[in-house]
């Protein structure tokens, strides 16, 4: 369990080591107060860093975000275009100064790269390659959908020679090859869905549902999806020896 004293967290278990977290109620959070959509996701972008540390903070070592499916370039061109330009400035002017400031903090990008603007997939391989193997990784899914994830790896399998594909042979095949799967998946916004999102990774992450729209989505919120993940047992379809020894 964690537990808060003045203000700060405290971990008294090292279970949760990935949590991968949908991003949602940008557009939302802008209505409420009447700006435009692309206010919302400017103020979701702010969020970023400080939700990247509070997870640090509590020994959390991989944190897999949601940036932009496969599915959201239906979304109006005007507003694709502003999203595409503030993840680049993102980049450049928050995530690539932390990455040379911070020798602990590394970023990898997950998703197909190519329909990406040309300055948008080259600023990702620059940030990728600043620092690669540092003990916490922030995985952004950009223009990713976890069905593609799962053919992609299949035809690599394929093409590489496979003849069979074990769960070992498709995961090593994953963008995520190499990263553990998620413990906790977090979807904020209060949708109660996965959209797409690590389908393979997250066959047994335990899932966290809450109303709060991503800009609001502070410490306090994420202490809240922590705890609950610390009160839940994981079987991973077995049982927990309480229940063997009643069986």
């Amino acid at each position: 369990m964690f537990q808060k004293k003045k203000d700060k967290l405290f971990v008294t278990d090292d279970r949760l080591d990935s949590v991968a977290v949908i991003m949602d109620g940008n557009g939302r959070w802008a209505k409420r107060r009447m700006l435009p959509r692309t206010a919302g996701h400017v103020a979701g972008a702010k969020n970023v860093v400080s939700v990247l540390e509070t997870f640090r903070k509590i020994g959390v070592h991989h944190v897999t975000l949601y940036a932009f499916s496969t599915e959201n370039w239906k979304r109006p061109q005007e507003e694709v275009d502003a999203l595409m330009n503030l993840i680049y400035q993102y980049l450049d002017t928050v995530v690539i100064p932390r990455i040379r400031d911070d020798g602990q903090f590394s970023v990898v990008f997950l998703g197909d790269k190519s329909p990406l603007p040309e300055k948008l997939r080259e600023k990702c391989i620059e940030v990728e390659e600043m620092a690669k193997g540092r003990p916490f990784i922030c995985n952004v899914a950009l223009n990713y959908g976890g069905r593609d994830e799962i053919l992609h790896a299949a035809n690599r399998a394929v093409a590489d020679g496979h003849k069979e594909i074990t769960a070992d042979v498709l995961s090593s095949y994953m963008y995520t090859s190499g990263s553990p799967d998620p413990d906790l998946l977090i979807r904020t916004g209060g949708d109660l869905r996965i959209s797409n999102f690590l389908l393979w990774q997250c066959a047994y992450s335990e899932l966290y549902f809450t109303p709060t729209l991503w800009p609001d989505f502070d410490e306090g919120e994420i202490m809240k999806a922590v705890n609950d993940f610390y009160g839940r047992k994981r079987r991973f379809g077995g049982l927990d020896k309480e229940e063997e020894q009643t069986e």
